[in-house]
């Protein structure tokens, strides 16, 4: 797929106020038929605008976790979101993934208000190098499916196993023919990290993650999403993966999956 193919495409497409299908570019790495969660959360993180839309501004998405409660099939999803937590200063929200008939993701959003701390901002993480410095990564050499071929890496150098800095963009629309905020677009690409520094080979080794946690100390914009990620495997099936979240102005934020690590059918661990 070429990049000028790629920008007449999308992830999804709406099939009704709340519903979306999936095309091909959602396809998974681990299997064909399942939609990489990439793209799925980037999706829940729209539903969200859409739900906040309208509303008096004031409060920011801070946090949101996501668990990944089953088979992500590429079917059409309903997403719904609601208020658990209502409030001025702070509100939680719950959006929930339906699929055949079925809650695959639930996850929760915790909205923060916005004040002016610019004189004390600070931190000690260094920037990435600028994305436009380093070659791009053919990820479809060590992955499979169709959102891994729609996405643009550019590794930083030394890559090593477990542990790897990436900057990802895609040309990709996430819904056909919708505005998406850049915080959507950001969220899009943030669960390749489990990717981009692979402990192990995926041929001998699975390591789906279970969830996804993004915490935010600002919000980010642009068309890059930065991962500085480490990967650990454990000695009992369990496995971390940790990002350290940027865009091109810097870091924003932290990003944790927790893997069930386990060989591949056939394969002898």
């Amino acid at each position: 797929m070429t990049t000028s193919d790629a920008a007449r495409e999308s992830y999804y497409e709406r099939t009704g106020a709340h519903t979306f299908k999936p095309t091909a570019h959602a396809g998974g790495a681990w299997s064909p038929d399942e939609q990489h969660f990439s793209p799925l959360a980037g999706l829940v993180v729209h539903a969200i605008d859409g739900f906040l839309a309208g509303r008096p501004g004031g409060l920011t998405l801070s946090r949101i976790s996501f668990d990944i409660l089953g088979r992500l099939a590429l079917d059409e999803c309903a997403i719904t979101v609601e208020t658990v937590r209502p409030g001025r200063t702070i509100e939680l929200l719950e959006a929930t993934v339906v699929i055949g008939g079925r809650a695959v993701v639930r996850a929760r959003a915790w909205l923060l208000t916005t004040l002016d701390t610019s004189a004390v901002a600070d931190s000690p993480r260094e920037p990435l190098p600028a994305p436009g410095t380093l070659p791009s990564w053919a990820m479809s050499e060590s992955w499979n499916g169709g959102y891994v071929a729609s996405v643009d890496v550019r590794r930083v150098p030394p890559v090593r196993r477990g542990r790897t800095a990436a900057w990802l963009s895609s040309p990709v629309e996430l819904v056909a023919g919708e505005p998406i905020g850049d915080l959507a677009s950001f969220v899009a690409l943030v669960d390749t990290a489990n990717g981009i520094a692979v402990q192990q080979d995926p041929a001998e080794w699975m390591f789906p993650n279970l969830d996804l946690t993004i915490h935010l100390h600002r919000r980010p914009r642009g068309r890059w999403t930065g991962l500085d990620t480490t990967v650990t495997f454990g000695p009992t099936g369990q496995g971390l993966t940790s990002s350290v979240l940027h865009d091109v102005d810097g870091p924003v934020g932290q990003a944790e999956q927790i893997l069930t690590v386990r060989p591949q059918p056939g394969v002898s661990g």
